[in-house]
């Protein structure tokens, strides 16, 4: 079933990696906006998802945000996490950065103890107000699936300028303020196997994290239907072996199965 998020506010959420998230959806709530297109991507391809709403606006977002997390303070369960996700790329939304300053603004208001997360492809890395803001999060979480083009072509599916050597060079430069997130999957595609569990994809993948030196690496798999059918999970053993390989190199791991 593919899941559409409400905008601009929506939750909270028992999160595999994160705990107790109140998502914030800087997308439209009845489509979804992307630089990549995913082929795992539980809110479906961008061409079956095309939004007729517009972007929620600045003050929108700050007055929802506002509103849910006094009524969740009045009723004394605040959220762990404050999470950027929801209908696509959070760091499209034209004040980024400017809305993470009232998130961090209305989070020491209200909830000083959960922790600002944006989920991004960190695809606008080169933006430097998108940068600076992302700095600014205590979980800066940005994908990184693998470092082989023909798998990001085949399985992410840009629809941006992106390029990988430049995407990593601008990871380095948050000097370990970062955490890596990897989708670890198999099956097939378009005819074409599909498997990045193997060590011709970690090994070159460990050895850009290692220059990239991010604080966590978090390495998952499939947890909802696909829009791509013929996908499988990644097994236990397959992201235990991973997790053990990256423990091996000193980096902080989580893993969700």
């Amino acid at each position: 079933m593919t899941i559409i998020y409400p905008s601009p506010i929506f939750g909270p959420i028992h999160s595999r990696r994160l705990g107790i998230s109140l998502g914030i959806n800087l997308l439209p709530s009845d489509g979804k906006v992307c630089t990549f297109d995913c082929i795992y991507c539980e809110c479906g391809f961008n061409k079956d998802h095309r939004p007729s709403l517009t972007l929620p606006t600045r003050e929108e977002v700050s007055l929802a945000l506002e509103k849910e997390l006094q009524a969740m303070a009045s009723e004394n369960r605040l959220p762990d996490v404050l999470t950027f996700a929801g209908n696509g790329e959070p760091t499209i939304h034209p004040k980024f950065a400017e809305i993470i300053d009232d998130t961090i603004t209305l989070r020491n208001r209200y909830a000083p103890n959960a922790k600002v997360s944006v989920l991004s492809n960190a695809t606008f890395l080169h933006r430097e107000a998108t940068f600076k803001a992302l700095a600014r999060v205590d979980n800066n979480i940005l994908k990184l699936d693998t470092v082989d083009l023909p798998f990001i072509s085949l399985v992410d599916q840009p629809n941006c300028s992106y390029d990988i050597a430049s995407t990593i060079e601008l990871m380095k430069k948050f000097e370990g303020q970062l955490i890596i997130q990897t989708m670890f999957l198999k099956g097939e595609y378009q005819g074409v196997k599909i498997n990045n569990t193997g060590k011709e994809f970690v090994e070159p993948w460990i050895a850009q994290l290692k220059e990239i030196g991010p604080r966590q690496v978090m390495i998952y798999t499939i947890d909802r239907e696909t829009p791509a059918k013929g996908l499988e999970k990644a097994t236990k053993d397959e992201l235990d072996s991973i997790g053990v390989l990256l423990e091996k190199e000193g980096f902080g791991v989580s893993i969700s199965y």
